[in-house]
């Protein structure tokens, strides 16, 4: 999209992503050993290539038997069979079951030609009828031939314990779409039709760094005026949450030349910079003062354009690209809600792009807001208060101050005022983000 030419320009929540998403783009794809591929997207069509199953096998340990030879047969007049050899799982060499005989068979074994369905062992008396037959054994060491006698108890249908060939998939069926996420049971499905192989976009690489020289690492002993760096964990949390490879950076101090230096150490493991801190008007907002858009990349690479968005939290935002590659930064306020708050509205989207996704959103609903009192929205914000979502409605949780981490962490929705609203009564309908 086009900036706006007046740096005072306030922004709209849309706007601030529209401009990211129109500028992000989706990693180029690569081809990855399935294991390396987990939690990556694919990038084509799968087709299968041999059914599935790629022959008739038996769903249980039994007897591969035909129909007519098992009809009628009970407990107090069980069905006699001849045992004429087992089949295993992988055999190649079957033996063929004739009229009045009985092979033996595993779970997963091909049907023998002339059986048209398997008795399980428990509807049988194991073959321990006369002759050496012993139980279910994984591989007969008797001569060719007959191998005893097995007894059946209950008749059975034709195909009974019977998988069918291509009963999952043909052949020339799709096997997955293009943007589908492959997790373990679409690993498994590729394994399965043979596929050592897939071509997907790579999980991008996010470095998140927190800056403020008031930040003390969780574990180490807090001084005076000092608090605990909680908001690099929890955004690197939340960038693998979306499907990232994230790499948290400790806490940078105040300095810009520092900060400058350590983003473009990390230029060579990025595909998105987030960092949050330092976006305001403060004295010692070093973000700004490192990074700030003027027209011109400076001799850092950067190109990071500062804005003042219609939301609460969130106002302060950063966004722009760095680096010889045009690495995206995402710039995010300081205070622990507004930074999280401002992940899922805008970096999170900014991932599932990279990843190669089209939609990149969280799901959203209508729900009544469960509470007894009024609630307040600053006109012209859109502001976003954190609750609970459960059987359609959502009970606001903390209040509106961007520092209250302990509300943040019982909440799993975002409950969205729009601008226009200033106000909304108890048992109203709103719209809510759905977090979880």
């Amino acid at each position: 999209m086009t900036r706006p030419a007046d740096p005072d320009h306030l922004w709209s929540v849309d706007e601030h992503l529209e401009d990211i998403l129109s500028t992000v783009r989706p990693l180029e794809p690569i081809e990855l050993q399935l294991l390396d591929a987990q939690g990556c997207v694919l990038v084509d069509d799968v087709t299968v290539p041999v059914s599935l199953p790629p022959f008739d096998n038996s769903s249980m340990d039994g007897y591969a038997v035909r129909v007519a030879d098992v009809a009628g047969a009970g407990e107090e007049f069980p069905a006699v069979l001849d045992v004429v050899g087992d089949v295993a799982a992988g055999a190649a060499d079957l033996v063929r079951v004739g009229p009045g005989q009985a092979a033996r068979i595993m779970t997963g074994a091909p049907l023998p030609p002339g059986a048209e369905a398997v008795v399980p062992v428990e509807w049988t008396d194991g073959g321990l009828g006369e002759g050496p037959v012993s139980g279910m054994r994984a591989r007969s060491s008797a001569p060719e031939g007959a191998e005893g006698h097995v007894r059946v108890h209950r008749p059975v249908e034709a195909r009974a314990h019977v998988r069918a060939k291509g009963s999952d998939v043909k052949a020339g069926d799709r096997a997955l779409e293009a943007g589908t996420i492959l997790g373990p049971p679409q690993i498994a499905l590729l394994a399965a039709i043979g596929r050592g192989t897939v071509r997907v976009r790579p999980r991008p690489r996010v470095v998140v760094m927190s800056t403020g020289s008031e930040l003390v690492q969780p574990g180490e002993e807090l001084a005076s005026g000092q608090i605990y760096d909680s908001n690099s964990f929890a955004l690197t949390a939340a960038a693998r949450d979306a499907g990232a490879i994230a790499y948290r950076v400790g806490a940078v101090a105040d300095d810009a030349d520092t900060l400058r230096s350590t983003i473009e150490d990390q230029l060579i493991r990025s595909d998105l910079l987030v960092t949050t801190g330092g976006v305001s008007v403060g004295a010692y907002d070093v973000v700004k003062e490192a990074l700030s858009y003027a027209g011109d990349e400076d001799e850092a690479g950067s190109g990071v354009e500062f804005r003042k968005l219609a939301m609460q939290p969130g106002k302060p935002q950063g966004f722009g690209s760095i680096g010889p590659d045009h690495t995206p930064l995402l710039a995010l306020p300081g205070n622990p809600v507004s930074s999280y708050v401002s992940f899922e509205l805008f970096v999170r989207p900014a991932i599932r792009t990279l990843m190669g996704l089209t939609d990149v959103h969280r799901p959203r609903t209508r729900a009544g807001l469960k509470t007894d009192k009024a609630f307040c929205s600053p006109k012209g914000r859109r502001q976003f208060l954190r609750g609970v979502y459960a059987d359609g409605e959502v009970t606001p949780v903390g209040g509106a101050g961007s520092h209250l981490i302990a509300a943040l962490a019982q909440a799993n929705a975002l409950i969205v005022l729009p601008e226009d609203v200033e106000s909304v009564e108890p048992g109203a309908e709103v719209e809510v983000v759905l977090l979880g």
